[in-house]
């Protein structure tokens, strides 16, 4: 079985001095980010299934742990939703952006590993702990857990490639997004020839809803607006309890109103306790949402980004809707 080709990024000393860093390690931390998406849990459980089968003493860890969405996903069940106590030769932190991204488990990781290997693909990526392996022109954080574990000689098992593929196939939408490109399906053929279940995987994350969630659009449609080619909704504390959830993003539902055709720029405002706002952006390409969130506190990339802000829900409308505006003026569609 032949993998794709490596890429020129494998050569950076960052490479050699994560390898260096896992060889020397024997008890690993790895964490994923909060609200933990496909890619988080793909790549948190692809890392820490090869590492234990290296021969590591490896926790697995993400703030609440793995959501029920997406634990049909091999070794799940392995997955802490806390950790509070030991120490650690190495931490390495995954598909995280910056320091509040990885929580109160990976604070805790921070403060008792010896160091820490940041392996993320978001452009905005803070460059925090000690080795960098940053690589914004990934698809997917799997991408360069793959390239890792290829780095490292580490052969991939049937539950890695099935906890790869669930990554790469989340976060590049099925393989539409515009960052999809030749490698991409290389390394998605080569995980499928190592026993990852395409169309499982598929029809387990893209094309799967809860009914509770086909609910909440009900309400939420309702407050739906176009304005210059800005499409946003609003999502209240009320609305989710309504139907009956306790713990949600939103359905897809930023996602699905970006592909209106007058749309250039979507937005969903979900209100959270305590007087905070989680805000949720896509874009066509040729506007940049990315640097918008790194604006307004939080990251991720140029056509899928978000945020998390102190304040009602109306102040924080009347901040984040103005400055959507302004991505869009500077923007050229492409």
């Amino acid at each position: 079985m032949v993998r794709p080709m490596k890429t020129e990024r494998t050569s950076e000393p960052q490479w050699q001095a994560a390898a260096e860093a896992v060889h020397g390690a024997r008890s690993v931390l790895v964490v994923g980010h909060i609200a933990p998406d496909g890619d988080a849990v793909g790549s948190l459980l692809g890392i820490a299934g090869s590492l234990r089968a290296f021969g590591k003493d490896v926790t697995a860890a993400i703030d609440d742990g793995v959501p029920p969405e997406l634990r049909f996903i091999p070794g799940s069940d392995s997955v802490l939703s806390t950790v509070t106590k030991g120490k650690f030769d190495l931490l390495i932190t995954v598909d995280s952006s910056d320091l509040q991204r990885i929580g109160e488990t990976g604070a805790f990781g921070l403060a008792h590993s010896k160091l820490t290997i940041n392996l993320d693909h978001h452009p905005t990526n803070t460059r925090f702990g000690d080795i960098h392996l940053v690589v914004p022109q990934a698809v997917a954080a799997v991408e360069i857990v793959y390239d890792f574990l290829d780095y490292l000689g580490i052969e991939l098992t049937a539950e890695v490639a099935y906890a790869l593929l669930t990554g790469l196939v989340t976060d590049s939408q099925g393989f539409r997004v515009s960052a999809t490109n030749s490698r991409t399906l290389e390394i998605a053929q080569d995980l499928m020839d190592r026993g990852a279940p395409l169309a499982q995987i598929m029809a387990n994350t893209l094309n799967s809803r809860s009914f509770a969630e086909v609910e909440l659009w009900k309400q939420v449609l309702p407050t739906v607006r176009l304005e210059r080619g800005l499409i946003f909704a609003t999502i209240r504390q009320s609305d989710i309890r309504g139907v009956g959830l306790k713990k949600t993003g939103d359905g897809g539902l930023v996602s699905y109103l970006v592909n209106v055709d007058q749309a250039k720029v979507s937005v969903v405002f979900k209100e959270l306790p305590k007087c905070r706002v989680e805000v949720a952006f896509r874009a066509k390409p040729g506007y940049d949402v990315a640097s918008l969130a790194l604006q307004l506190g939080g990251g991720g990339h140029t056509l899928a980004s978000g945020c998390t802000m102190n304040g009602a829900l109306e102040q924080v409308q009347k901040i984040v809707l103005p400055l959507a505006h302004r991505v869009i003026a500077e923007g050229t569609c492409i």
